[in-house]
């Protein structure tokens, strides 16, 4: 397998494959770039089909997450951990001291995070042999409170904000009452988000491969649930996938009626030229490392300190950005990722 002609490649700096018999660690680290400062981006345990799909998960991440901390003006590069094991019946202490001992190896150049499959507990024991790992801790949370390392509350409210901004921009409205919104995946970002959607007066659809996220948002927050393949084709103004990526591809798209996308996933588009069509049938879509900045910004200020009024303002960004890349690419008949590709390679080349 090449790394350095893989599709995904984009000049990474550097990518590394960690293995330990013992524990049986078996882990990719992809460091995109570090212009703007060391990568930081999160730890994901996934059972993938191949090593193939891990290192094509672990460079599409690290681009994204290198293009989220510049749009967001971080003081932060871009990098992600994989991985390879099903995070239900393959986790061990051991495993994960091993995964912290790989990260130690690159000396600070990457800094790890809780993502898809991980949580604070895993950080916690990473955190026993490196230094290098952030959401491991409590600290004060600017919902009030504190919190326990967990960045989602974060992620969720940048994700609302940015929806508000998308729905602003779309449909020109300045409030949510009534609207109907489609959530594809109510763990714990996913259901952050259909909270603070169901105060400001919002219609819920859920689904989610897990049946008892389903039942609590059907139950706590009066969602409807619907299946798997049925959260395409509702008749919804927005359409906001929070689970796994590439959901948007030529055979959902094909189903899909919202005017709006806008959720937390990672890499919703299963192929970048998906964006032309979105544009065309008159769809917007915010770009996820755009709209879901709010949990790298949460772990930023955990690192460099900061009051939680300062990480609610600096999340609270996430709107004026996104109607800066709304605004841009209609002015001038652009799509959506590429109006943050450019602002993103922008910062990235000032830092250089």
């Amino acid at each position: 397998m090449s790394v350095f002609s893989h599709v995904d490649f984009d000049q990474h700096q550097q990518v590394v494959y960690g293995h330990d018999q013992a524990s049986g660690l078996k882990a990719i680290i992809a460091i995109h770039n570090t212009s703007l400062g060391p990568a930081l981006g999160g730890c994901r345990m996934w059972p993938y089909a191949s090593d193939e799909e891990a290192l094509r998960d672990a460079l599409r991440l690290s681009r994204g997450m290198s293009y989220k901390s510049a749009l967001a003006q971080l003081p932060l590069g871009g990098g992600k951990a994989v991985i390879i094991g099903n995070p239900h019946t393959d986790k061990s202490t051991a495993l994960f001291q091993a995964m912290g001992d790989f990260v130690e190896s690159l000396g600070g150049r990457y800094i790890t995070a809780a993502d898809s499959g991980t949580g604070v507990a895993e950080m916690q024991i990473m955190a026993e042999r490196t230094r290098h790992v952030a959401g491991a801790g409590q600290r004060e949370a600017f919902g009030g409170g504190v919190r326990n390392g967990d960045p989602s509350p974060s992620t969720a409210y940048g994700v609302f904000v940015g929806l508000k901004a998308a729905v602003k921009h779309r449909l020109g409205r300045d409030d949510l009452q009534g609207l109907k919104v489609a959530i594809q995946g109510v763990g714990q970002v996913g259901f952050g988000l259909a909270q603070q959607l169901k105060e400001a007066g919002a219609e819920l659809w859920v689904t989610d491969l897990v049946e008892a996220n389903v039942r609590r948002a059907v139950e706590q927050l009066g969602a409807t649930a619907v299946s798997q393949n049925d959260i395409y084709g509702l008749d919804v103004d927005v359409f906001a996938p929070c689970a796994m990526g590439a959901i948007i591809n030529p055979h959902t798209l094909e189903a899909l009626r919202a005017p709006v996308i806008a959720g937390a996933a990672n890499n919703q588009l299963a192929d970048a030229q998906l964006a032309d069509e979105l544009q065309r049938r008159g769809c917007l879509y915010a770009p996820d490392y755009a709209i879901n900045a709010g949990g790298i910004i949460d772990v930023c200020y955990e690192r460099t300190g900061g009051s939680a009024a300062q990480v609610k303002a600096h999340v609270e960004g996430i709107g004026a950005t996104l109607a800066e890349i709304f605004r841009r690419a209609e002015a001038e008949g652009a799509t959506t990722t590429a109006i943050a590709d450019h602002l993103a390679q922008e910062r990235l080349h000032a830092a250089r």
